[in-house]
């Protein structure tokens, strides 16, 4: 399969192009990038060409792989999917549920197969870990923290604008929810609440009665740094159990997924569909801390 990355910050330079460079089933053909200079440096790096438009990428490949914010991520998305290309996209997908559902859209109509790359879903641990909680059944709560500080030194994510502007809510917001929509069920209702230093409180109320709390920020201070996550309910307490950071890793196993699709195989449970309900619910929880009101789903 043909690819062509979009975008050339950090995430771009620790996983997409690294993982694209290293697949056997995989053609890395160019890079595009706000900045040409950078585009033309990890196109170098990794063997591939700098393109100086949109389009013309798009028009070259099979696929594309975008490493960009949401807002500026969403229309090349739409631009590729109308052009019958594959998507690999970042999360969130969109900032807005109009956009989000426009590109999943343009991806039913064209038939193209999208994977979203919530990168700890795509770890073997955490995946054996939601499939044997699903089939475990009976849970009444979730609880994930993602708390953490982008700010501290050598993080290369802190100098990240729309994370600066948008917070945990929405950086560390799509991996919590990811965690939580497949053993739980959708979400009906949420709830949510911003405190000092991007502490986001958010509450899922689901289908089946069951309810998530999430605690997610960008910005604490190191000590008050923790991640966890864990279901309780009928069968007792279940941890989701430690795991290699590993992106590379996560990235192919992403690109097996999309290449299978795009062969006739299943889709990805982490499509664009999917990556849709974590923007509805995002967007919902943003508008319920903004107004104090419960939202409805």
């Amino acid at each position: 399969m043909r690819f062509g990355l979009f975008g050339t910050g950090p995430w771009a330079h620790l996983a997409h192009a690294p993982a694209l460079a290293a697949h056997k089933d995989v053609e890395f053909v160019g890079v595009w990038g706000r900045n040409e200079a950078k585009a033309a440096e990890l196109a170098t790096e990794h063997g591939a060409r700098a393109y100086p438009t949109i389009d013309g990428l798009i028009a070259d490949v099979d696929a594309v792989a975008i490493a960009l914010p949401p807002d500026i991520q969403a229309p090349i998305a739409l631009s590729a999917a109308r052009a019958g290309k594959h998507l690999m996209l970042d999360k969130p997908v969109a900032f807005t549920v109009a956009a989000a559902d426009e590109i999943v859209a343009a991806v039913t109509e064209a038939g193209v197969a999208s994977v979203v790359l919530f990168t700890r879903r795509f770890m073997p641990q955490l995946s054996d870990f939601l499939t044997e909680a699903v089939a475990t059944g009976g849970w009444i709560e979730a609880r994930v923290d993602h708390v953490g500080s982008i700010y501290t030194e050598g993080n290369p994510f802190g100098a990240s604008a729309w994370r600066r502007e948008s917070g945990g809510l929405w950086d560390v917001g799509p991996h919590a929810v990811a965690l939580v929509l497949p053993v739980l069920g959708p979400v009906t209702e949420v709830t949510a609440m911003v405190g000092a230093r991007d502490m986001s409180h958010v509450l899922l109320k689901h289908e089946g009665g069951a309810i998530s709390t999430l605690t997610l920020s960008v910005d604490v201070p190191p000590a008050a740094a923790r991640e966890e996550a864990l279901f309780a309910g009928e069968a007792g307490i279940r941890v989701a159990p430690e795991q290699p950071w590993d992106p590379i890793g996560a990235f192919g196993v992403a690109i097996d997924q999309l290449i299978a699709a795009a062969g006739g195989g299943l889709p990805s449970e982490l499509d664009v569909r999917f990556g849709a309900k974590v923007t509805a619910i995002l967007a919902a929880a943003a508008e319920s801390a903004t107004s104090g009101r419960t939202i409805n789903l």
